[in-house]
């Protein structure tokens, strides 16, 4: 993987972060943030078409769409908008998906203000956009790099819990088939005898 920017500089960026970014956004006639504006010149300055799909879920006007993911969106767009990610961010066709993708899972643990106050929040928002770019934080290899997201990352937490839980209900239902079968071959032996 390539080396991105500066994780210490993302991070600095997002403790900077203009209260605008973190107003209300622009939701069903209300607000104050216009989240699909802010995120199409973001693309705009890295030299990227934002496709229309994205800007419409974006545009406030989604129901389906929280106010957290649109709030988180902006947040997001501000860290893009470092000067670290020219070059780098341009070259990835998945940025759309940082946005479609990681945003909704990163607002369901968590609003967008514990993403710019919280370390280890900042930390799993700023690792999750270089992750999600195919980069690695400056001075990590691939390897550091994952495991450091895993640690910090409340998605992760949340897919290791769910697999956890199923994995619990697979073996719950093999030892309950297994009870049975044993009881079903103790009758079956009780009534040749």
């Amino acid at each position: 993987m390539p080396a991105g920017p500066s994780l210490e500089r993302l991070l600095r960026r997002l403790i900077e972060t203009p209260p605008d970014f973190l107003a209300p956004p622009w939701r069903g006639g209300e607000g104050q943030v216009r989240v699909a504006a802010v995120v199409n010149d973001v693309f705009a300055a890295l030299d990227v078409q934002a496709p229309m799909s994205l800007l419409a879920t974006l545009s406030g006007e989604l129901k389906a769409v929280s106010a957290e993911q649109l709030s988180l969106s902006a947040v997001l767009a501000w860290l893009l908008a470092d000067d670290a990610w020219h070059g780098l961010a341009k070259a990835s066709p998945a940025l759309p998906a940082l946005f479609a993708d990681a945003v909704p899972a990163l607002a369901a643990e968590a609003n967008a203000s514990r993403y710019v106050f919280e370390p280890e929040r900042r930390e799993e928002l700023a690792r999750t956009a270089i992750a999600r770019l195919g980069l690695t934080p400056e001075g990590e290899t691939a390897s550091q790099a994952a495991d450091r997201l895993a640690s910090v990352s409340g998605v992760e937490r949340r897919r290791l819990l769910e697999a956890s839980r199923e994995a619990e209900a697979r073996a719950r239902a093999i030892r309950e088939a297994l009870a049975r079968k044993a009881a079903e071959e103790s009758a079956d032996k009780w009534t040749r005898e």
